[in-house]
């Protein structure tokens, strides 16, 4: 076996989670290990929304990922165009972290 075959990570994905979950809102926490990334699904009328996903990443990977969703974006803005986004909705919905009040 070459090393190029060596270094080759097999993902599988089952057809249950290939599927996707849609989220309209995420929610991050962070503590001093660890990132926890809560997907939620808000519906028009309805008081309550449950989380639908939650990831935790440590902060390696959570900084791999936001680079990785930088670049993503620009790729997606090259080819179709601004993203547009509401002046308000950068601001998060509630406080996030888990120590802040």
């Amino acid at each position: 076996m070459d090393s190029k075959n060596q270094n080759q990570l097999n993902i599988e994905l089952s057809p249950e989670v290939a599927e996707g979950i849609y989220s309209n809102l995420a929610i991050i926490s962070h503590s001093s290990s660890e990132f926890v990334l809560d997907f939620i699904r808000l519906m028009p009328g309805t008081p309550k929304a449950n989380v639908k996903s939650r990831i935790i990443l440590t902060p390696e990977h959570a900084k791999r990922l936001m680079f990785a969703l930088q670049d993503n974006i620009a790729k997606f803005e090259a080819q179709n165009g601004k993203v547009k986004v509401s002046d308000n909705a950068m601001l998060p919905p509630m406080p996030t972290g888990f120590g802040e009040a």
